[in-house]
C-alpha cells in the first residue's frame, strides 16, 4: 500500500522553521502556500485569489508576473549566470546599474556599491563608518544613533538599528547604539504641541543625547525618511530641517535608510524628497529589483567617498563585500525594474492612483476602532485603539492586529498586522477598481471585528 500523500500544509509545518511568524498561531492553524502570482493577486495552492496589499514585503511593486523582468533575466543567465565585484572584477549590469541609481539620487551622490539585502548594506555602512573614523584618527566613534520604531534590518548590528522591543529577544541592541525620540506626533507629541515645536523638541533632545554620549565617540545617525515596518510614521514636515543642523554641528554623518520607501513607494521616486532629508549615504533596496531579485544598494556623497577611499589605502583595499553583491543577473532586473518604473509610466501612476488610496484610507479614521490613519503614496497605516480619546491601546490578549489581518486573508485580501496596526503597502500596478477593492473589503472587516463581543467589551464607551 502507497503511504497517503501529505498536504503542502502538512509538510511545510514539519520542516519549514518560520521567520516573524507568530509560531503557536501558525501550528494552529496551519500556513498559507503560495503557488503563483498573476499581477497583482496571488494563488494559493488550492487556488484562492488574494489581493497582495503588502507587496509581499513591500518589494514586489511591479506585481508577480511582469514578463519584462523574467525576460532580462534568462537573457543574463544565458550570457553571464553569476559573477562578483571582488579584486577589480566586475560585470557590465553592475557598472551600468551604478550609474543608473546615481543619477537619480535625490541628492549628489559619487558612487556606489551594491549587496543582497537593505539589512546587508545598512551593516556595510557601519563597518564603513567605523574604517573611516579610525583611519582618521579617531576610534573611538563607533556610537551610532538610530531612533525608536525605526526598522533597519534583521542582521545583528542592523537589529541592534532596529528600534523595536523584540530585539531584546537577542540581547540586543549592541552597546553601540543609542536610541534617539520617535518622530510620531500623534503618538508622541506633547497636548497642544505643534508638528512644528515637536520636531524642534525632537532636535534639542538629540543634541542633548549627544552632548550626554560626548560627540566624539558619535559615528553616524541613521534615518528612514519615512519610518515603514514602525508603522509608516510620518515626521514632522520640518523635522529634518531641524534635526540636520545639529547633525552638522557635530559632524555626525546622515545615513538614510530608503529600503522601504525609495524607487516609488511615496509617490516620488525618493522618501528623502518627501520630507527633506539631504543624507551623505543612501541605503536602497526592495523596490530596485521590483522584488525579483535580492539586491541591496549603498551610494556615498563624494565627501564619504574620498574619506572611504583614503581610509582603505592602509588596507590596500576595501575589505568588505559579499560573494553574490553586484550579481549580474540582479543587476541587470534592476536595471529594467528601474526602467519600467521611471521611463514606462509607473511612478507617474502611482502619482495618479495615490490620491484615492490615501483618501479612502482616511475616510476609515472616523471607524469605531480607528485611533489614526496615516501614510503617504502608496503607504499606509491604521492604529487600532480601544479608546479614540485616550489612544489606549487594545489588550495584546486581544491579538487584534493578527485578527483583523486574519478576517482579511479569508475575504481574499493580504494585509500586514504590525501589533495593534494594520500596514498597507500594494503594488505600485494597481488599479482605481482594486484600491476601492482592498478600502471596501478592509472597512468590512474591521465593522465584523468590531462587532465581536470581546472587542466590544475591550472598548471604552
Amino acid at each position: 500500500m502507497k503511504p497517503a500523500l501529505q498536504s503542502w500544509e502538512s509538510r511545510e509545518l514539519a520542516s519549514f522553521f518560520h521567520t516573524f511568524s507568530d509560531l503557536p498561531s501558525l501550528a494552529e492553524a496551519g500556513p498559507t502556500v503560495i503557488e503563483r502570482g498573476e499581477g497583482a493577486y496571488v494563488f494559493d495552492n488550492a487556488g484562492r485569489r488574494y489581493l497582495e496589499g503588502n507587496s509581499g514585503l513591500w518589494n514586489m511593486t511591479l506585481g508577480f508576473s511582469e514578463p519584462r523582468l523574467a525576460e532580462v533575466a534568462r537573457r543574463q543567465y544565458d550570457s553571464l549566470p553569476g559573477y562578483h565585484t571582488f579584486f577589480g572584477r566586475n560585470s557590465k549590469p553592475a557598472i551600468a546599474l551604478a550609474e543608473r541609481v546615481l543619477s537619480l539620487a535625490p541628492v549628489p551622490m559619487s558612487r556606489a556599491f551594491f549587496t543582497n539585502s537593505g539589512s546587508e548594506a545598512n551593516e556595510s555602512v557601519v563597518k564603513l563608518l567605523w574604517m573611516i573614523w579610525a583611519a582618521e584618527g579617531q576610534p573611538q566613534r563607533r556610537k551610532l544613533i538610530s531612533r525608536r520604531n525605526a526598522y533597519h534590518g534583521a542582521t545583528v548590528m542592523a537589529a541592534s538599528l532596529t528600534g523595536k522591543d523584540y530585539v531584546r529577544a537577542f540581547g540586543l541592541p549592541l552597546p553601540e547604539v543609542v536610541m534617539a525620540g520617535c518622530p510620531h506626533a500623534w503618538r508622541f507629541a506633547r497636548p497642544g504641541e505643534s508638528d512644528d515645536a515637536f520636531a524642534a523638541r525632537l532636535a534639542t533632545e538629540l543634541a542633548d543625547l549627544i552632548e550626554a554620549e560626548d560627540p566624539s565617540t558619535i559615528a553616524g545617525f541613521f534615518a528612514e525618511p519615512i519610518m515603514g515596518a514602525g508603522g509608516v510614521l510620518l515626521p514632522p514636515e520640518t523635522y529634518f530641517a531641524h534635526v540636520q543642523p545639529v547633525l552638522r554641528r557635530y559632524g555626525i554623518p546622515m545615513i538614510g535608510d530608503e529600503v522601504i520607501c525609495g524607487f516609488g513607494r511615496t509617490g516620488k521616486l525618493w522618501g528623502a524628497q518627501c520630507v527633506g532629508q539631504s543624507p551623505d549615504i543612501i541605503v536602497a533596496s526592495k523596490s530596485i529589483s521590483a522584488g525579483y531579485f535580492p539586491m541591496g544598494a549603498v551610494m556615498l556623497s563624494r565627501e564619504m567617498d574620498e574619506r572611504a577611499s583614503a581610509a582603505s589605502r592602509a588596507w590596500e583595499e576595501f575589505p568588505h563585500g559579499f560573494t553574490a553583491g553586484g550579481h549580474p543577473v540582479g543587476c541587470a532586473i534592476s536595471l529594467e525594474a528601474i526602467r519600467i518604473i521611471v521611463d514606462e509610466g509607473v511612478l507617474a501612476h502611482v502619482g495618479e492612483i495615490a490620491p484615492g488610496f490615501q483618501r479612502r484610507l482616511s475616510d476609515l479614521a472616523s471607524h469605531a476602532l480607528v485611533g489614526e490613519a496615516r501614510g503617504i503614496g502608496l503607504m499606509g497605516a491604521l492604529d487600532l485603539v480601544a479608546d479614540k480619546d485616550s489612544k489606549q491601546s487594545f489588550s495584546g490578549a486581544l491579538r487584534i492586529g493578527e485578527r483583523v489581518a486574519a478576517s482579511a486573508r479569508a475575504r481574499g485580501l493580504i494585509i500586514r498586522p504590525l501589533g495593534s496596526s494594520i500596514v498597507l503597502a500594494p503594488p505600485f500596478i494597481l488599479t482605481d477598481g482594486e484600491v476601492e477593492h482592498l478600502f471596501s473589503t478592509l472597512s468590512d472587516v474591521l465593522d465584523d471585528i468590531a462587532a465581536q463581543p470581546d472587542v466590544k467589551a475591550g472598548m471604552s464607551r
